[in-house]
This record gives structure tokens, C-alpha cells and sequence, in this order.
């Protein structure tokens, strides 16, 4: 029984590596000079800053501000330990 397995698998197998094989890949259309996707709009132009560049910077601001390690526990660069 397990030889009659054995056997059967070792058919399979290189049937199965060559099932792939056919399978034709899919032609890409390009158009010269022509951008395809979604147009990118400036992080600022949302609902929350409402095209306000200075907001968005301020904000951005902020947000690495309360990242910074020393600002957060208050404990200055340089200071003694």
C-alpha cells in the first residue's frame, strides 16, 4: 500500500510543476506621458485642515514633539543624571 502511494506521488508531482507552466502572463498597457493612477492631492487638503499648509505643519509639529523622549518624561538634553 505505501509503495502503491509512493509510486502515485511520484507521478503527481513533475505533473504538477508542469500545470503551471501554461499559464500566460497578462499584457500591461502603458500610454507614454499618461499617469495611470489616482491623482495625489497635498497631505493638508482634508476635512481637518481644510487646505491650511501652517495647521498642517503645526500639527505635524506636535506630533513629533510628543515622540521626542526628553520633552515627554521633561527631563532636558544635557541635564545631569
Amino acid at each position: 500500500m505505501k509503495r502503491m502511494l509512493v509510486i502515485v506521488m511520484a507521478a503527481a508531482l513533475p505533473l504538477g510543476f508542469l500545470a503551471g507552466c501554461g499559464q500566460e502572463r497578462a499584457p500591461q498597457v502603458y500610454k507614454q506621458g499618461k499617469y495611470q493612477g489616482k491623482p495625489d492631492t497635498p497631505p493638508w487638503e482634508n476635512e481637518q485642515f481644510k487646505g491650511s499648509q501652517t495647521a498642517w505643519d503645526d500639527a505635524i509639529k506636535r506630533r513629533a514633539q510628543g515622540q521626542n523622549e526628553y520633552v515627554r518624561i521633561g527631563d532636558a538634553p544635557g541635564g545631569s543624571l
